[in-house]
């Protein structure tokens, strides 16, 4: 996996500052140690898509109301459905530090974010390089929460791919995912060749989210 260390120091408020010997070692140790104990798992499955007008947009027979979703898959005549998790090990360690040191938890936790987005990347390069064989190209992966693009759904998306029994994934009554080192996404596959749909910040209405890219 390619685990960008820049963007661990983002998710740590390092934006345009140097972070001491100490900090990146301790990085260094976190992503180790991550790497050591985790399993990253993840399912998909592809869907034909259909746009009803005003913002509705069915992706198989799940039914989103959401203007945000429908805009960035627009043209889009297929969707693969994608979830991923690193594994409930991820947060038995996230546990384990915010007992034993609040400030490696701290760096831990932001590690881990970056190690899920990391093998989401790469599990995406796999569904491009599937999707490239018959001529398609991938919009910028989605996610319940981005925009209008509600939350909710993530229940709906983790039932269709069966992710409680397949990996362990699962979701609480207030949608939170469990394991929560977790990711579900929506990827539309259009016949146009857009620019890289790698490490893009998604098309949502955030304009104050502090991770939000220039």
């Amino acid at each position: 996996m390619n685990i960008d260390t820049q963007e661990i120091l983002r998710y740590l408020g390092y934006r345009g500052k140097q972070a001491d010997a100490a900090v990146m070692q301790s990085i260094d140790d976190c992503i180790d140690e991550l790497l050591k104990h985790v399993t990253p798992r993840s399912e998909q499955q592809l869907f034909d898509v259909a746009f009803h007008g005003q913002g509705e947009v069915s992706i198989g027979k799940i039914l989103v109301n959401s203007k945000d979703l429908a805009q960035h898959i627009s043209g889009c005549k297929q969707a693969v459905l994608f979830a991923a998790t690193l594994g409930v090990q991820a947060d038995i360690l996230l546990q384990r530090w915010s007992k034993l040191d609040m400030s490696r938890a701290v760096i831990l936790q932001a590690c881990a974010a970056a190690v899920i987005e990391a093998y989401c990347d790469e599990r995406e390069e796999q569904i491009s390089a599937d999707a490239a064989k018959n001529g398609l190209f991938l919009r910028p992966r989605y996610s319940p929460g981005y925009g209008d693009f509600s939350i909710a759904h993530q229940q709906d998306m983790l039932a269709v791919l069966n992710c409680g029994k397949r990996m362990g994934l699962t979701i609480t009554d207030s949608f939170m995912l469990v394991p929560t080192k977790s990711v579900t996404a929506v990827i539309g596959l259009t016949t146009e060749k857009t620019s890289c749909h790698i490490h893009k910040c998604m098309d949502c209405t955030a304009v104050n989210c502090p991770f939000r890219k220039g």
